[in-house]
């Protein structure tokens, strides 16, 4: 058996790059017409100019780079990419992408799959989870007419900015200690029976927290409302669920499969470039509410175009072409792409435990996910908010090798109050620290980096002695 190795773009772009130029070939060779045609040495400046002005960057593919939900696409990723733009389908209809609407077919029924969803399902790609959860949430709409959108106050805020362009009301639902949507003030506004769709987040986009979907999927139902799961950030974790996260988190991951609808950004832990969103539908007679007519796209084949159900009317085939390669390498199994995600997780718990010993740091709560959100030990929140910003821009003012990267989260006082963190309330709010640990190399490096903020912390706790 081949053993496994490093896959470097570099090595594998030239393989699908003159393929693809065979292929062309085979049509017949043509002239390029001399309005395309440029300069080579202007063609080469620009790029000259366009990789200097990328430096101006920070180091997303790094492992000190903790900070944002940001992490380069596999190679295998890119190639494919490359490859399928080289041709540039259009996966609106069978006519404009006839190769990887059937490509888009096989993967979308490997993420109904993963979810548990049955065979008969609808669903497609998207450009964002923006995109699905819109998509979702108007099917919704259009199923619940009148009824308002309910979703955590700790969800992310494209429900109530889509809710706003759907023209649906939207209701912000209270957060426990665990910053999961709350049962109990969730049945007091079903009660008045305003709520047609409940939002449930598995993997909330600030602290990676896991609604009790579980929960709320019967109690929603006992109301009249539909449930549609926002695990844009956090869906690939159902690979690992069941083995390596908490039981209580893992049953409601095993819920996702009796939900209304589902969305899943595969640009986030599916390593594919930004944008590639999904969204999937348990019933496929939703497919009712796209119904349109198309004088001059859908004639190449019979069959249903993903244009018949989908809002978007353009999509990159080769974000399609890109998903599939990377699930053949790496399969929706946790032996394939499972492995990913646990390098991150592997990589919060242990950096979670190290910060609960320290005497300069605190955790916030421990992770469910791979986010970890953590704060140096200070008595108020305004010297709190200063010192949280101090380690956010010392940690990054260095050279590039000893750089820091990491992000900070906004919190008010009950936030600290009901996680059992007494602070003197002298600010309104108070930024503590947030890192995101999507990238499995992350796993070997956590004690560098909780050594770094470690002593950045300790050296701001004595500045203020």
């Amino acid at each position: 058996m081949e053993s496994r190795k490093e896959i470097r773009l570099s090595d594998i772009a030239p393989q699908v790059i003159s393929a693809i130029e065979e292929l062309k070939g085979t049509y017949g060779g043509f002239e390029v017409h001399p309005s395309l045609q440029a300069q080579m040495g202007q063609v080469t400046s620009v790029l000259k100019e366009l990789t200097d002005r990328l430096d101006d960057n920070f180091p997303y593919f790094h492992p000190h780079y903790a900070g944002q939900m940001l992490k380069p696409p596999h190679p295998v990723a890119m190639a494919a990419y490359i490859a399928t733009m080289m041709i540039n389908p259009n996966n609106h209809s069978i006519d404009g992408g006839k190769a990887t609407t059937m490509l888009e077919r096989e993967l979308v029924k490997d993420l109904a799959t993963m979810f548990g969803y049955p065979a008969e399902h609808l669903g497609h790609l998207t450009w964002s989870g923006t995109t699905a959860n819109l998509e979702a949430l108007w099917v919704s709409r259009e199923i619940n007419p009148g009824g308002s959108i309910a979703h955590s106050k700790d969800s992310h805020y494209t429900h109530t900015r889509m809710g706003e362009v759907l023209n649906v009301a939207t209701i912000g639902i209270e957060t426990d200690s665990q910053g999961r949507m709350r049962l109990d003030d969730l049945e007091t506004k079903l009660k008045t029976g305003k709520i047609g769709t409940v939002v449930v987040t598995v993997g909330t986009t600030g602290l990676g927290a896991v609604d009790p979907l579980a929960d709320i999927i019967p109690l929603a139902r006992n109301y009249g409302a539909r449930v549609h799961v926002d695990t844009a950030y956090g869906g690939f974790f159902t690979l690992i669920a069941d083995n390596h996260l908490d039981p209580e988190t893992a049953r409601h991951y095993r819920a996702i499969a009796d939900s209304d609808s589902v969305v899943v950004d595969p640009h986030k832990h599916g390593l594919q470039p930004y944008g590639c969103g999904a969204v999937l539908f348990r019933d496929v007679s939703v497919g009712r509410f796209y119904k349109h007519d198309s004088p001059y796209t859908y004639f190449a084949s019979e069959d249903l175009h993903f244009g018949e159900i989908q809002l978007e009317c353009s999509r990159a085939g080769a974000s399609a072409a890109a998903l599939w390669a990377t699930l053949k390498v790496f399969p929706l199994t946790e032996a394939g792409l499972g492995q990913v995600l646990l390098g991150g997780r592997r990589a919060a718990v242990a950096w979670h435990d190290l910060i609960a010993d320290s005497e300069y740091l605190t955790p916030l709560q421990r992770p469910e996910l791979d986010i970890l959100a953590y704060l140096p030990r200070f008595d108020d929140m305004s010297t709190l908010d200063w010192a949280s910003h101090e380690i956010f821009e010392r940690s990054a003012k260095t050279d590039r090798s000893n750089q820091i990267h990491l992000a900070t989260y906004v919190m008010k006082p009950d936030g600290f109050a009901k996680r059992g963190i007494r602070l003197t309330e002298n600010a309104e709010s108070a930024r503590i620290m947030r890192s995101v640990l999507m990238k499995p190399e992350q796993e070997h490096w956590i004690p560098d980096l909780h050594s770094h903020v470690e002593s950045l912390a300790k050296q701001l706790i004595e500045e203020k002695k």
